[in-house]
């Protein structure tokens, strides 16, 4: 029997992620999926990114990882959120093409050296020693490997409700990993139930597009990856050269499997903006009992910040309206995605209900909207590596852990996949703080605090979120990114390049004085951008004429932000006793000896960022250990 040293089970975003950081990083990887035409498919919406989310895809992309590279070149609307706000909050988000996002990752890691698809459902996972060992396949054989990435998404103990109907399923027409929930449950791993759910799926042709509000995508197009970017602009200026007034043409782009033209236009595909009613209120109201979710027949925690329809009028009675976002899901896919219209009713009322909004009047159904509960494991149970204290070498990435969203997953799952690598070469861990990265806002929120519904990521999550901005993601994680080795030689010393430049003109202007003041101050002046200077640096790119711009209008604010990351990396580096018994520790109150005893933090920092142990506590286990360390010296 062949033995791999890395094991992925999942072919999601998690999945896909860890099995392309592990083989790329040399592991011989085996990625165990229930249907390999099934890898990095789209379950929900056809989109990634968004407000904080996209900060993820940037620095994913920015140490190596696929996500914003496949959104890039499978997209079909690409938008700048937040445009009126400041640059800390601004986001991509890319509509992709729902059935090229997943071909191109496919073939992506058909040709992928090290990496190889196993089409089967695990059951058991091969623990010996408290190490886990490999799997064992639902026909009874094994594979042994040196570790083992968990990344199951919604398949733990799954099962989809449409009204008063359900079957076990970790998505529609997927079987749901039944046995394997219970094998987590006699490890001792602590779990629960959450759920989610989708919306129905319309025919685009049934619904009436002038009672809607058109929303256009922007061009050029915003992307998340710098390669993409490069590729884009070689492709312009062959364009012009040729004789071509646009870009308005099929972009051609050559990568693995054969697949070499996919959709990457200036002729984007447009969304629509309608409303639910009065009418759509009363429908659904009438009809709560009916619903699953209101029915009694799911007890696992839905999405606080991405609610049901029902959960919208329930919770919000006084509101008229809710937005609903009519998106399409591809080129040459006749489904429309209407975002904001997620429901576990009988598919009969859903059609009553959908059928309410100006607009889709006669809307046809391909699909019902579903919810679906499944299992997740309490995330307090990981190190800041994503591997488990309970089981070494094994390792939990996305919804397993109590996260939404294919971009969380994403992160976690290129986390966990470069970890196992590192431990297996007897490397340093790959740990990002928050003061680096949303990827370590992300993990050090999921295994200091846990969850107890789906936990999605949002800028406010991030205290130091004016210095991890989306913009300076291959920047800021320029060194992590080198280290790795994931990204191009190419594109890392373009990277520093540019860094130079943007430090260079920062030192420039504030030592360039026009009027008795430097254009740095000038800068910082209400109303005043860089190419409003009366002695700007015309040679810069526009890219770095935005990121001088950011980094002098904010440098007080980011000066501060600094200073705050020093006192907090002052206590992240301050390790704690594997050893360590909080309750021997004297004076510690009765409420901070239980919750340090569950996380088992790694450090101060994270001691100190538990819910509910404060500065005091912090401050007598600092003395507390300084103690242990001299009684051993």
């Amino acid at each position: 029997m062949k033995k791999y040293q890395i094991i992925v089970i999942g072919g999601g975003h998690a999945g896909v992620e860890a099995a392309l950081a592990s083989a790329r990083l040399g592991a011989d990887t085996a990625l165990i999926t229930i249907g390999r035409d099934k890898i990095g498919r789209m379950s929900c919406n056809p989109s990634v990114g968004g407000l904080a989310k996209s900060h993820i895809v940037s620095e994913v992309d920015a140490l190596g990882g696929e996500i914003g590279m496949n959104a890039d070149h499978t997209g079909i609307h690409y938008r700048t959120l937040n445009t009126r706000k400041g640059p800390a909050v601004q986001a991509t988000r890319i509509q992709c093409d729902k059935n090229a996002y997943p071909v191109r990752l496919q073939s992506l890691i058909n040709a992928t050296e090290r990496l190889t698809v196993i089409d089967s459902l695990v059951t058991k996972l091969s623990i010996k020693r408290d190490k886990a060992n490999g799997v064992i396949l639902e026909d009874g054989s094994e594979i042994n490997a040196d570790a083992v990435i968990l990344a199951a998404g919604t398949f733990l103990g799954g099962r989809i409700y449409i009204g008063q109907w359900h079957q076990d399923a970790g998505r529609i027409e997927d079987r749901s990993a039944l046995e394997l929930s219970r094998n987590l449950k006699d490890l001792g791993f602590r779990m629960a139930r959450l759920k989610t759910g989708t919306p129905p799926r319309i025919h685009k042709d049934s619904l009436d597009y002038d009672k809607m509000e058109i929303q256009h995508g922007n061009v050029p197009p915003p992307l998340f990856s710098r390669q993409a970017k490069n590729k884009w602009d070689m492709f312009h200026v062959e364009q012009k050269a040729a004789g071509f007034p646009s870009r308005s043409a099929m972009f051609h782009v050559e990568h693995c499997g054969g697949i070499g033209v996919m959709p990457f236009l200036d002729e984007q595909l447009p969304c629509y903006l309608t409303h639910t009613t009065e009418q759509t209120h009363a429908i659904i109201r009438e009809n709560l009992e009916q619903s699953a979710l209101y029915g009694g027949m799911i007890g696992g925690t839905g999405v606080r910040y991405c609610p049901s329809i029902e959960d919208k009028i329930v919770k919000f009675p006084d509101r008229a309206s809710h937005h609903v976002f009519i998106e399409p899901e591809g080129w040459d896919n006749c489904r429309i995605y209407p975002n904001g219209t997620s429901n576990s009713l009988p598919e009969e009322i859903q059609k009553e209900m959908i059928q309410s909004i100006p607009g889709m009047e006669h809307a046809e159904f391909m699909r019902p909207g579903y919810a679906i509960e499944y299992d997740f494991c309490d995330p307090v149970q990981l190190k800041h590596t994503l591997e488990t204290k309970k089981v070494e070498n094994l390792y939990f990435a996305g919804q397993v852990n109590g996260t939404t969203g294919y971009e969380e997953a994403a992160g976690q799952g290129f986390v966990a996949g470069v970890n196992a690598v590192m431990k297996l070469r007897g490397d340093d861990p790959f740990i990002l703080g928050r003061e680096e990265a949303y990827i370590g806002v992300l993990i050090d929120d999921l295994v200091t605090k846990g969850t107890e519904e789906p936990y999605r990521m949002f800028t406010s999550r991030a205290e130091f979120r004016l210095t991890l901005r989306q913009d300076n993601a291959p920047f800021r994680l320029l060194d992590k990114a080198r280290r790795l080795g994931l990204v191009g030689v190419d594109v890392l010393d373009e990277l520093k390049g540019i860094q130079v430049n943007v430090e260079s003109e920062i030192d420039r202007l504030q030592k360039t004085f026009h009027a008795g003041a430097s254009l740095a101050k000038m800068l910082r002046r209400p109303g005043i951008g860089y190419a409003d200077l009366p002695d700007r640096n015309s040679s810069l790119s526009e890219e770095e004429m935005q990121l001088v711009e950011t980094a002098v209008k904010y440098a007080g604010y980011i000066r501060r932000e600094h200073d705050r990351i020093e006192s907090v990396s002052t206590l992240d580096k301050q390790l704690l006793p594997k050893e360590i018994d909080y309750y021997d520790v004297p004076s510690l109150r009765r409420e901070s000896r239980e919750k340090l005893t569950r996380v088992q933090p790694e450090n101060l920092g994270q001691a100190a960022r538990i819910s509910g142990v404060n500065p005091s506590d912090i401050a007598i286990i600092s003395v507390y250990i300084k103690r242990l360390k001299g009684n051993k010296d």
